[in-house]
């Protein structure tokens, strides 16, 4: 039997206007624009105490915001693409956490 190991965020910061640093269960740091998202469906991520409130949800391992807004983890991580690639986060930076010993 093959052993499955999901990504899920681990670590989220607020670095900028609408820009979060993700960080990811396998090491992988991104660093990701949701300035894209402020329409339709995410349009409570303009207002700036919504997108203060973001957490990870620990039963999805995701992001998440008030109101039930939430962010497929593949598709930040890069895995999968997005349902709706014009609502998605735009990659600003990404790169992998060196371990020290």
């Amino acid at each position: 039997m093959v052993s499955v190991s999901l990504v899920r965020v681990r670590e989220v910061v607020i670095i900028g206007t609408r820009v979060l640093r993700v960080v990811f269960s396998d090491g992988l740091v991104s660093e990701l624009d949701f300035a894209s998202c402020e329409a339709g469906l995410f349009s409570s991520l303009s207002d700036d105490a919504v997108f203060g409130a973001v957490a990870i949800d620990p039963v999805s391992g995701t992001i998440s915001f008030p109101g039930g807004i939430d962010f497929d983890p593949d598709v930040l991580h890069g895995d999968a693409p997005a349902a709706s690639p014009e609502q998605q986060p735009v990659l600003v930076r990404q790169y992998r956490l060196q371990h020290t010993a």
